[in-house]
């Protein structure tokens, strides 16, 4: 009898825990700028990578908006004092990541992934994702303002899990010069969204790998 109750609890366990997590989707599903985003706040991107206005060889922003921490969290334009977003600069290229969860494919055909650019000047932006930091996916490009993609198209699903979003500019649209030239960039959001997924950070890839080394050492040192 012990033995099929724990069996049992072994099966009950995983399910509650998903019905759990769909009870707090569903709690904090909130909609920015007319997009419903199941997991709320937590959708979007947490924390900035790498920033190179210069990236494409075009004209950089003005200072004020190399602000890159505007790209992270819920979009907030307009909704309070300039700047509220970073500008890419001409060719420019931001690299965000989602530390409370994961972007995943939502195995339709709905947008999983929303970019939130902000502006006058409608520009186009390319997209790539990555599971890891170093290996990059493209997904093809938003074109301006609120704009979706579904990354099943490009051949992932449910079972993809990606931390990283590398936004680069057109450079051939738009304006190739001014105090915010380059796509604006107000948030980033996962609308198909997972648990997070641990990535090691480079400190420790780098770590892991004098340990294999030192490892190989050894055994050749045995061998010889």
């Amino acid at each position: 009898m012990s033995i099929k109750l724990q069996h049992l609890s072994s099966r009950v366990k995983p399910l509650l825990a998903c019905i759990g997590m769909i009870a707090s989707a569903s709690a904090s599903a909130t909609i920015f700028h007319g997009v419903d985003f199941p997991g709320g706040a937590a959708s979007f991107a947490d924390s900035v990578v790498s920033y190179d206005p210069a990236f494409g060889g075009g004209t950089v922003p003005g200072a004020p908006y190399q602000d890159t921490s505007q790209a992270l969290g819920i979009p907030n334009y307009p909704e309070g004092p300039d700047p509220e977003y970073v500008s890419l600069g001409a060719g420019g290229r931001i690299v965000l990541r989602f530390t409370d969860n994961s972007l995943t494919g939502s195995g339709d055909a709905g947008f999983d992934l929303w970019v939130f650019e902000i502006g006058p000047d409608v520009e186009d932006t390319f997209v790539d994702i990555s599971k890891d930091g170093t290996t990059w996916f493209s997904v093809g490009k938003v074109f301006g303002a609120t704009s979706g993609i579904n990354i099943d198209a490009f051949g992932f699903g449910t079972s993809d899990f990606f931390s990283f979003v590398r936004l680069t500019d057109d450079i051939a649209e738009g304006d190739k010069s001014g105090a915010t030239v380059g796509a604006d960039i107000d948030a980033v959001g996962a609308i198909s969204s997972a648990p997070p997924v641990n990535v090691p950070e480079p400190a420790t890839l780098g770590l892991l790998a004098l340990g294999f080394a030192g490892l190989a050492y050894q055994r050749r040192k045995r061998i010889a």
